[in-house]
């Protein structure tokens, strides 16, 4: 790995040592409501301060945007760390096991490095842009699947904002009658590692943020996958509206999308 990966491989693994020791005593973690369905613990922010103390440490310099303090350091900053201290708080907060921390760095505006530790597994999946992607040291690659109908697609619900629901449903519905079923497991970043290494075909959701989906969508385009928004386009990183597959599978579900989404 290089410096930079080194660095995040280190916060990660301090944050998931603390993760996995706190998990034996879920009842006695305090949580908090940030709003409907969208829970932080105290976890999440013990987590969160481990990164970035262990980020700043080694480079004082970088700016940071992540989940609990929102964005630290110089806006100008040449280089930018997306950070998801805990990504599946609310499976972590039940004992389930899918669940991840989340890293990327993004050099002069572009995403440049992504790490995905899953405790748990022990699994870490990490990305430089035109170096290919790794998981526990060995290359991954998107399947080589090219039929719709033989397809697995995962997904997220709409739980925080269901304004989108009756269209989330309808989508989910028509997917459903057009491959071999979908999975919803409730981390974005490990469905992008999902995506990455052939587990799944495909992964749609709507409304995440920056920090659920910049390090996994890196491992995907690496692993030869292709990332865009609900139209195609590239505005993803921003719009939180998310769409990755193999690149056969990538066409047939945007255009599942686009029957409910120009209505």
């Amino acid at each position: 790995m290089n410096p930079f990966l080194t660095t995040a491989w280190k916060a990660a693994r301090k944050a998931g040592q603390m993760m996995h020791r706190a998990s034996s005593n879920l009842n006695n973690i305090k949580v908090d409501n940030k709003a409907a369905n969208d829970f932080v613990s105290e976890v999440d922010r013990e987590a969160e301060n481990i990164i970035i103390n262990t980020i700043q440490e080694v480079y004082p310099h970088h700016s940071i945007l992540s989940e609990e303090s929102g964005f630290l350091g110089e806006k100008q900053a040449e280089y930018q760390w997306i950070i998801d201290p805990l990504d599946g708080t609310t499976n972590y907060l039940h004992g389930h096991k899918q669940y991840a921390i989340s890293m990327a760095l993004m050099h002069k505006g572009v995403l440049s490095e992504a790490l995905v530790y899953a405790p748990e597994q022990n699994d870490l999946y990490v990305a430089s842009r035109g170096q290919g992607a790794l998981l526990n040291d060995k290359r991954i690659r998107v399947s080589n699947r090219i039929e719709m109908l033989r397809s697995l697609i995962a997904t997220g619900f709409p739980v925080v904002d269901q304004s989108i629901m009756d269209t989330y449903l309808a989508i989910l519905k028509d997917v459903l009658a057009k491959t071999a079923g979908a999975r919803r497991e409730g981390s974005a970043a490990l469905d992008l590692c999902n995506v990455a290494c052939g587990r799944v075909d495909g992964f749609f959701e709507f409304n995440l943020k920056s920090w659920d989906i910049a390090a996994g969508a890196l491992i995907v385009q690496e692993a030869g996958g292709i990332v865009t928004d609900m139209q195609g386009e590239q505005t993803w990183l921003n719009t939180g509206n998310i769409v990755a597959a193999n690149p056969k599978i990538l066409a047939q579900l945007l255009a599942i999308l686009a029957q409910h989404l120009s209505a």
